[in-house]
Parts: structure tokens; C-alpha cells; sequence
């Protein structure tokens, strides 16, 4: 069984360094795409602090389709390009947004959330996988330390549950 562990951390990155090897252990040995996002969504959102929603959202051919996540209620389908999920799916780059409301173009799913940051999850061959979203209820919630950590979890991520 494992067993999510709230532990006291000196800084942001000794917490997500201490969450990719969660991660690890909690995908260990299973190759089931969906099992593996729902059970990260978990991990994640019942173990960093100021969060409203976490979770994937899969790239089906033509558009982001909501996958496993943790929070209220999500926006189905994001096309390309569009809000900051598909800005981030579109250019490959992670987005780190202080205040979802001076983003331009940003589609609010759930009124609450007011900083995001969405990694691309990109396949060894080049191919968009979906991408990884994150929210808060804060303005600047997420930093540098958050895009590095939130990278590293989701290169565990595709290492163990996307090959």
C-alpha cells in the first residue's frame, strides 16, 4: 500500500525533489496510462499546499480532452492554442501565469483559481501526449522553483507512465 507522506521540507525544491520520489514509488512497475494520471493528480494535489485543481489533460489528435484530475468540475475539451492549456500544448513550453486574469485569452473553468501553470507533455518521439495543469486560489502562487519542480515530476511522469 502506499501511503502519501506530509512531511516538513526546508524549501520548495527539497518538496518537489522529495515528491518525484513518491512518484516514482507510486508508478513503480504500473504501465497504465490513466491509473498512473489519476493516482499523480492525487499525489500532487493532496500534497502541495494552495491548490483548486490538478490534473492532465490528453491531446486526442485535434484537441485537449479533459483526463484524471483533482478539483471541481473541468473545462471538457481546449483547442489548440487556446487559454493557457493550449498555449502550452501549442508552443511546447511550460506557462507559469501569476494572475490568470492579465493572461489573455485564458479560459476560466472554475472562477476560483486565480495563478496557473501547465507543463506540455511531450513524447521521446516528438509527439504531444496532452499537458499537465495545475491552479490556485492565489495570484502568484506558482515561481521558478514550481516550473522546475512541476517539469521534473512530469519528465517521472513520462519516463514511467507514458513510454
Amino acid at each position: 500500500m502506499f501511503e502519501v507522506k506530509a512531511q516538513a521540507h526546508a524549501d520548495k525544491r527539497e518538496h518537489y525533489a522529495d515528491l518525484v520520489q513518491q512518484a516514482r514509488g507510486l508508478m513503480a512497475g504500473e504501465r497504465d496510462l490513466i491509473a498512473n494520471a489519476a493516482n499523480f493528480s492525487a499525489l500532487l494535489f493532496h500534497t502541495l499546499p494552495d491548490l483548486n485543481w490538478a490534473g492532465f489533460y490528453l491531446y486526442d489528435g485535434n484537441e485537449l480532452v479533459v483526463g484524471p484530475f483533482q478539483g471541481k468540475p473541468a473545462c471538457i475539451r481546449i483547442a489548440l492554442g487556446r487559454g493557457v492549456c493550449g498555449t502550452a500544448a501549442q508552443t511546447r513550453q511550460t506557462q507559469v501565469v501569476r494572475d490568470v486574469n492579465a493572461f489573455d485569452g485564458h479560459i476560466a473553468c472554475d472562477a476560483a483559481s486565480q495563478s496557473e501553470i501547465v507543463v506540455p507533455l511531450v513524447k521521446s518521439d516528438g509527439s504531444l501526449l496532452g499537458v499537465w495543469d495545475v491552479d490556485s486560489p492565489h495570484v502568484a502562487r506558482f515561481d521558478e522553483d514550481d516550473r522546475a519542480g512541476m517539469e521534473a515530476l512530469c519528465a517521472v511522469f513520462m519516463e514511467l507512465a507514458a513510454a
